[in-house]
């Protein structure tokens, strides 16, 4: 399987090198030449498989230079019980109205970016000791990718960290999972300004050929085919614990900012799971929602974009939605320079020809939820169920409760731990008890290292000179 990028100008790679590369070359995504498919017969041997033997049949189809006795051992230390709390990894529970939540942050740091960061830790530390050199990893969170990637690398050998987050724009706990760390490969910069932000200076150390190559840098978000390859699995998973057989369908709900999370679910329904729909969930920062009503798609400013009780998600700029695109254009590098010559000009692009394709064919729908909506989301799951629920994943129930059609089984996919947001959980549903895991009492009072930059790449750029001189 090799791969290439979404803007077509970039030679094939292997697994291996394109998980060490992040941003391809010519400023694009990597994706493979094409999508492995699976018959019936795989489905009906998978719907019995262990997580980790799930994942094994899944990523050996895409990681194809990695020897498979090796990929094996890979995952099977990286979904264990230990690290996720089940032998299950990903259990679904059902509420009483039938919507399901398939339960995704119960890893090392309490969101679903444990579900990928967790294997890439354990690759990148393979890839890098095979190919005898080190990585440089330059990140941009909104809340959860941080502190995900930083447990997940924290110790590892051949790799520093440097992860840049919107300067107060986090949760107390989120802010404290990511700076109390004290590893000396783990540096958090805060940056000030908004994600999208952050997320451009990725993108532009990313796009210095030279600087790139002297530091040897590569990244952890979603741009990262190894995450979305990762996530794929959980689709999977979900299915086959909603189903009882493979003649059904299931659709989902994903709680959406940068569209990594519902990618990996739109390649496996075209890998072949019986997937109906895939339901993209926003909160009022829209443009998501807005393509998939109008096929109008609008970046917004930094400026224009709102800070809301469903942090993660405050993004503007949705950096895994080219891969798409490249699908939906039918494959067409050309066609997505030019939509991305416009978005960088700032003038967004219009491609309502095709939003009956991205419904139709691709099974997209999307809604969403504001503040109001997601507190009452909250208070009325809490009263009714007697479990918390975090502001990401209320923004999904209620967009599913809202987009759901007679007979359609819709699970949610579960985005972080109410424990991560809860001055909002309070909010909404008054002085209640809200279970944090053992180990985490008192994390906000722990000393924080952090340094703060202005929103300039040049001023990250010379953290990392610095710290690796």
């Amino acid at each position: 399987m090799n791969y290439i990028s979404t803007r077509g100008n970039t030679a094939p790679k292997t697994f291996s090198e394109v998980l060490l590369m992040g941003l391809a070359p010519d400023g694009g995504l990597m994706l493979p030449e094409r999508y492995p498919q699976i018959d019936a017969a795989a489905l009906e041997k998978w719907r019995g498989l262990s997580y980790p033997d799930l994942a094994f049949e899944i990523m050996s189809l895409f990681a194809t230079d990695i020897p498979a006795d090796d990929l094996r051992r890979i995952i099977a230390g990286t979904y264990t019980e230990a690290a996720f709390g089940t032998k299950e990894i990903t259990p679904v529970r059902t509420l009483s109205d039938g919507l399901k939540i398939q339960a995704l942050s119960n890893g090392p740091t309490l969101a679903f970016k444990d579900m990928a960061m967790q294997f890439l830790g354990n690759a990148f530390e393979y890839v890098l000791a095979k190919a005898g050199t080190t990585l440089n990893i330059v990140g941009a969170t909104s809340g959860d990718t941080g502190s995900a990637a930083e447990y997940a690398l924290r110790g590892k050998q051949g790799v520093h960290v440097f992860m840049m987050s919107p300067a107060g724009r986090m949760s107390a706990f989120q802010r404290a999972q990511m700076y109390s760390l004290q590893d000396e490969n783990i540096l958090n910069i805060a940056v000030e300004g908004m994600f999208d932000d952050c997320q451009d200076i990725v993108k532009a150390i990313q796009n210095d050929a030279a600087f790139k190559e002297k530091y040897h840098i590569g990244t952890v978000n979603s741009i990262n085919w190894g995450r979305v390859m990762a996530q794929i699995v959980y689709y999977f998973a979900g299915y086959f614990k909603a189903t009882q057989s493979n003649s059904e369908t299931v659709s989902f709900c994903v709680p959406s900012g940068n569209f990594g999370n519902i990618c990996a679910g739109h390649i496996a329904k075209q890998m072949g799971l019986p997937v109906r729909r895939l339901i993209v969930a926003t909160n009022e920062n829209d443009v998501l929602d807005e393509f998939f009503q109008t096929g109008r798609y609008l970046p917004r400013s930094a400026a224009q974009t709102h800070v809301t009780s469903s942090p993660s998600m405050d993004i503007s700029k949705a950096s895994n939605f080219e891969r798409f695109v490249f699908d939906l254009t039918g494959r067409d590098p050309e066609k997505v320079r030019a939509l991305w010559a416009k978005v960088a000009a700032g003038e967004g692009f219009d491609l309502s020809p095709l939003l009956a394709k991205a419904r139709e064919q691709y099974g997209f729908a999307s809604g969403k939820s504001t503040h109001a909506d997601r507190l009452a989301t909250i208070r009325q799951v809490y009263g009714q169920e007697g479990e918390l629920i975090d502001p990401h994943t209320a923004d999904g129930v209620k967009v599913a409760r809202s987009l759901r059609e007679d007979g359609e089984t819709v699970v949610c996919l579960e985005t972080a731990l109410a424990a991560k947001f809860a001055d909002t959980i309070r909010e909404a549903a008054g002085s209640v008890a809200i279970p944090r895991p053992a180990g985490l009492e008192g994390l906000e009072d722990l000393p924080q290292r952090v340094q703060t930059v202005p929103n300039d790449a040049e001023a990250v750029k010379e953290i990392i000179r610095s710290t690796l001189a």
